[in-house]
């Protein structure tokens, strides 16, 4: 059948490959079932095509690159179809006038899908011989070109129902975005990153090559801008404000009369919105959708934001800051659709593929509610012109990290806890703002010191007893560390349980979550690893990778000994809600012991701790606009009997007034800023924090002397 004589075989790769044919296919006449025939042929826009049109022209693809080069006496279902199924190849031959499309009511929608059945027959012959690496290159090209024609064919529908005066619905069971909080703006430092399809598994020519680019400091937000604050921004006049607009997106929405996105409508009982379900109220929590480039970029500077970069939206992603990736809306970036440095088109036709348009287009980044099953990646480069809107797109913020100058001592949870901190009677920082690069490294440096024994007994006690916890961990189960950091005794767990699937350390520190994710990737290739930057005391969700799992709690490092007693029973009740029902928490905590070894723990002979501690003036001087001298204040480590805990302070030497954020404060010589608590336990003391907070011990162990322990604790 085929030009080079081959053996018919089935092997696993050509299986493979013909269920996902199957598979992508069958999704296409999936989509078109609720349309009648009437549904199929109308063409609502020029920007739009048929249903009928999309069934057609992805069968042609299969027919025009795969069928007829390779099969032997193919003959072509009908010779006239190529000139009206091609889209925009001009290497292929002519074609018909795409707003035309609308006009073809001949052919019927019932010799399509004979079409469809002609060429999926051979292709299926086709799919039994022993494909060849460009073949089955190209045949993953074309189902990825048809899942993206299966995007355009919802697309295109929700537009034509909308212009409907009965505004139909295409499905009552299309599922809702979900609602939830307004995002949160997440820190990402400066550095160089890579961007970039790095050549494993499928991608689009226009993904690649890899390469890397210098990123400035920025922050970007978790989670999309929703319609509640989109209200917001038409309540303030956002679409009557000329200095927010691009010049080309105020004359387009002055001649438009835009003034709110499409397919939103206003009547004497608010506003409501045309979706796939039909006409509907509109949910103030879930995200804006359908909106152009220009509304993106006019809400942005509105917000004092800006969209991010491509660049920048793809390093955050990868460092698990982003939610709502490519589930409900693809995102505008500020970057003009362009060839990534090295990039080539390929050769023939389908060079024409992505490179051809390279002009007049933004980037887009993510995934939607209507993108076929599987279809995304990290790198997926989707490009539309600035005004278009019907596809579903929305927007998350993200700004330029804090300048030296810039007083807005509101824009940051890290600058409300330090002036609040800083205001109190008694002066305190958080311990977890310790942990940027340079104090995440430090720490390191004292788990090294002779004096800190937590970190080298603990150590010691999980080489001891990884088996043994590695038995009641479940096959495929998602261990969840809190504070992961540099994920060093993980690997002890990991090693004696492979059959964990799914590590999902959490972090505030996202430079050194990216360093130790990158490097379990490497030494553990069959793991998944998912890391997600957060503060680890209030997460509330997991990333989907971890969805199915048996869910498994860690938290080493005596961590919890840095809470007070009633944020540690409310952590672990938080711990409970992430890990889900029946769950199981490893939790490892310091144990009370001589003074000395205490205290000498907290303040090393070399001074490692010490640095440690300033080193949070120093943040705070680089990214509040702060002025403290830091060789002004000394470290300070003291052992409190009474309530069982190690504190840490620094110690203004001498009177003194220090700036942040444009506020003044006033230290008195020998005033103590309290920057740590940790408390050290007894077996019992442990047991009934645990109780307080829905916790059984089930199990512990207690290491040598200097004395840590472990805790098995099941809800």
């Amino acid at each position: 059948m085929t030009r080079h004589s081959r053996q018919l075989r089935d092997t696993p790769v050509t299986h493979a490959l013909y269920q996902r044919y199957q598979t992508v296919r069958d999704h296409t006449e999936h989509l078109v079932e609720p349309l009648s025939a009437e549904d199929m042929v109308v063409q609502s826009m020029p920007d739009a095509s048929p249903a009928k049109w999309h069934m057609a022209h992805t069968t042609w693809f299969f027919e025009t690159f795969l069928l007829a080069p390779n099969v032997d006496d193919y003959t072509p279902f009908d010779p006239t179809f190529g000139y009206l199924f091609n889209s925009y190849y001009e290497a292929v031959g002519p074609r018909h006038p795409r707003p035309q499309r609308g006009l073809m009511t001949r052919p019927s929608v019932d010799q399509v899908l004979a079409y469809r059945k002609h060429v999926d027959e051979h292709m299926a012959a086709l799919l039994m011989t022993e494909v060849s690496d460009d073949m089955a290159s190209l045949i993953e090209l074309g189902l990825a070109h048809e899942e993206q024609h299966q995007e355009l064919l919802l697309m295109d529908i929700l537009h034509l129902f909308s212009l409907s005066s009965l505004k139909p619905t295409y499905s009552p069971r299309w599922p809702k975005d979900a609602g939830g909080r307004r995002g949160r703006f997440k820190p990402l430092s400066a550095g160089l990153t890579q961007i970039g399809h790095d050549g494993n598994g499928f991608a689009f020519d226009h993904e690649g090559p890899r390469h890397t680019t210098y990123l400035q400091s920025f922050e970007i937000s978790d989670r999309l801008v929703t319609n509640g604050e989109w209200l917001s921004f038409i309540a303030d006049g956002g679409y009557h404000t000329a200095a927010l607009w691009l010049s080309e997106g105020w004359t387009l929405i002055q001649e438009n009369g835009w003034n709110a996105p499409l397919y939103w409508y206003h009547d004497d009982n608010g506003w409501k919105r045309m979706s796939l379900r039909g006409l509907e109220d509109i949910d103030p929590a879930a995200p804006v959708t359908h909106i152009s480039y220009y509304e993106a970029a006019a809400f942005a500077t509105w917000a004092d934001a800006r969209l991010p970069t491509e660049a920048e939206w793809e390093a955050a992603a990868r460092a698990g800051l982003l939610e709502q990736v490519d589930s409900v809306a693809w995102q505008w970036t500020q970057s003009a659709y362009s060839a990534y440095p090295g990039f080539k088109p390929s050769a023939g036709a389908v060079g024409e593929y992505n490179g051809k348009f390279m002009i007049n287009q933004m980037v887009l980044r993510g995934g939607a509610s209507v993108t076929s099953p599987n279809h995304c990646r990290l790198t997926y480069r989707n490009f539309f012109q600035p005004d278009k809107r019907w596809m579903v797109a929305g927007l998350r913020l993200a700004r330029d990290s804090r300048q030296p100058g810039v007083v807005n001592p509101h824009d940051s949870e890290f600058a409300r806890d330090v002036l609040a901190g800083l205001s109190a009677p008694t002066k305190s920082l958080s311990p977890k703002y310790f942990y940027d690069a340079a104090g995440s490294d430090l720490f390191e440096a004292i788990c090294e010191t002779a004096e800190y024994y937590p970190t080298r007994a603990e150590t010691g006690l999980l080489r001891r007893i990884a088996d043994q916890i590695a038995a009641t961990i479940p096959e495929g189960a998602a261990l969840v560390e809190f504070g992961s950091g540099a994920s060093e005794k993980t690997r002890l767990v990991l090693d004696a349980a492979p059959h964990i699937a799914v590590y999902v350390p959490i972090d505030i520190s996202a430079t050194a979550l990216n360093k130790a994710a990158q490097s379990l990737r490497q030494q553990y290739p069959t793991l998944t690893v998912a890391p997600q930057v957060d503060d680890f005391t209030r997460v509330l969700t997991l990333p989907k990778e971890a969805d199915g799992h048996t869910r498994i709690g860690f938290f080493p490092g005596s961590t919890i000994g840095n809470f007070t007693d009633q944020q540690a029973v409310d952590f672990l009740h938080a711990a409970h809600d992430v890990l889900g029902e029946n769950a199981h928490f490893i939790v490892g905590v310091d144990m009370v012991k001589d003074a000395d070894t205490l205290v000498a723990a907290y303040d090393d002979a070399e001074g490692v701790t010490a640095r440690f501690n300033k080193n949070l003036l120093t943040r705070i001087n680089r990214e509040l606009d702060a002025d403290f001298n830091v060789e002004a204040f000394d470290h300070l480590a003291v052992w409190n009997a009474q309530q069982a805990c190690m504190e840490m302070h620094l110690v203004s030497r001498h009177e003194q007034v220090v700036s942040v954020a444009g506020h003044s404060f006033r230290f008195a010589a020998g005033e103590r800023l309290h920057t740590e608590n940790s408390h050290k336990f007894t077996v019992q003391s442990f047991t009934d924090l645990a109780a307080r907070a829905g916790w059984t011990v089930s199990e512990h162990w207690v290491s040598d002397a200097p004395e840590v322990a472990l805790f098995s604790l099941q809800a």
